[in-house]
């Protein structure tokens, strides 16, 4: 038995090993190339995955991916809460509170009348593949937008609500799971009640322990852990999502409202030593770079080529209603009547490209997948194809789109 941990453990470290080096140089080319990482790093994995060269074969349902897919996620949103300023989030609170919670909605009932129609079955089954694929990817979106500098008020939305939707997403998806295995009726009123409560909850713990960690590091009496930032920094993304997860909330909604606080630290009269900023900026920018490259080369490394290609013709009409129907239609009713942010039609028609799918998605189809939810196979090779679908063919566009569109902002 300790020969075989031996072994395992071996096994474990060289694979972590040529994740690093793999991704490490695919990032390097996609920096010389100019596109954003995510779409090559998926790329990359799907050659070095188990179906293609077999350099890699970590299973979706091991620990190790999980602790990468959870810990990955909660790094990146914590990256992209500390990105945004609270000057830039009033003008537009409103459009990222309707486009993540009436939004989910409307984009899951399109994208699931579209299923019905093109793959056929039951419909609340057709309806539960549309919630699986209704909220936005904030692991994508976050790193895109730091590779692509976009007029700061459309980012920072598109990141807020990739945030902010993904509790939504996920209350809707076990609604209607509930009703489609029989075991419960779907309330409006206790979905948003129990929406509220996540919201809620996981504001304050991510604004709680945001605030407890920018006064240990930069208070000008109390910041005696300042040399210890990047350390407490983790210490905090991990507390901030159990802390919310214990009591029933959504733990990334807390770490993405951490990362808000603690970026926005001067506002609360807090300033660290420019040398301890600067070293924190960089810890973080470098662990976000390593939780990016590890979660998509393994998304990329564990696509099912069989599963997907049963579905593939149908799966990409579908993906197609998802990108160019139900996402127009989701920004245009939701930020069109928003007259404080004043959203011109360019900057809508951007947000309507922007809504790449993949780790939140992807964990709810495996999660679907694990509960022998009725017709799991086909919403996971679904979701398979949107996140392919989103990443390759948006990720690499949304520059281009930017500039054509007047909001990019060439450094």
């Amino acid at each position: 038995m300790e020969a075989s941990g031996i072994e395992v453990a071996k096994q474990t470290l060289l694979s972590c090993g040529l994740i690093l080096t793999i991704g490490t140089l695919t990032g390097l080319l996609a920096q010389k190339i100019k596109i954003p990482d995510v779409a090559l790093f998926l790329l990359v994995g799907m050659a070095i995955g188990p179906e293609a060269l077999g350099l890699i074969d970590i299973k979706a349902d091991s620990a190790l991916n999980q602790i990468i897919l959870l810990f990955g996620a909660s790094y990146i949103l914590f990256d992209g809460g500390a990105s945004l300023r609270f000057n830039v989030l009033k003008q537009c609170w409103i459009t990222i509170v309707v486009i993540a919670t009436v939004g989910v909605l409307i984009t899951a009932a399109i994208t699931g009348l579209g299923a019905y129609l093109i793959l056929g079955g039951p419909f609340i089954v057709a309806l539960l593949l549309g919630a699986t694929l209704a909220s936005t990817d904030p692991a994508t979106l976050v790193p895109i937008f730091k590779q692509v500098k976009i007029r700061d008020r459309v980012a920072q939305t598109v990141m807020s609500e990739s945030a902010f939707n993904d509790a939504m997403g996920a209350i809707v998806t076990f609604g209607v799971l509930g009703v489609a295995m029989g075991t419960g009726e779907f309330s409006l009123a206790t979905s948003t009640l129990d929406l509220c409560k996540q919201v809620f909850v996981g504001i304050i713990a991510g604004g709680v322990l945001g605030y407890l960690a920018a006064l240990l590091i930069a208070h000008e009496r109390w910041a005696f852990l300042a040399e210890y930032a990047p350390v407490v920094t983790l210490v905090a993304v991990i507390g901030a999502y159990f802390a919310a997860d214990g009591l029933q909330a959504s733990g990334f909604m807390a770490v993405f409202v951490f990362g808000i606080v603690l970026g926005n630290k001067d506002s609360f009269g807090f300033a660290m030593v420019p040398g301890e900023q600067q070293k924190l900026e960089e810890y973080v920018a470098t662990t976000a770079f390593i939780m990016r490259l590890f979660i998509f080369l393994l998304l990329g490394a564990q696509v099912d080529f069989a599963l997907m290609g049963k579905y593939a013709l149908g799966g990409v009409a579908v993906v197609t209603i998802l990108m160019l129907v139900a996402r127009p239609a989701t920004v245009f009713l939701c930020a069109l009547p928003d007259r404080r942010a004043r959203w011109s039609f360019n900057e809508m028609l951007f947000m309507c490209w922007t809504r790449e799918t993949g780790v939140i998605p992807g964990a709810l189809a495996g999660l679907l997948l694990g509960m022998k939810a009725p017709g799991a196979d086909m919403i996971a090779s679904v979701t398979f194809i949107a996140i392919l679908m989103t990443i390759l063919i948006q990720a690499p566009t949304t520059k281009w789109l930017g500039r054509r569109l007047g909001l990019l902002e060439e450094q």
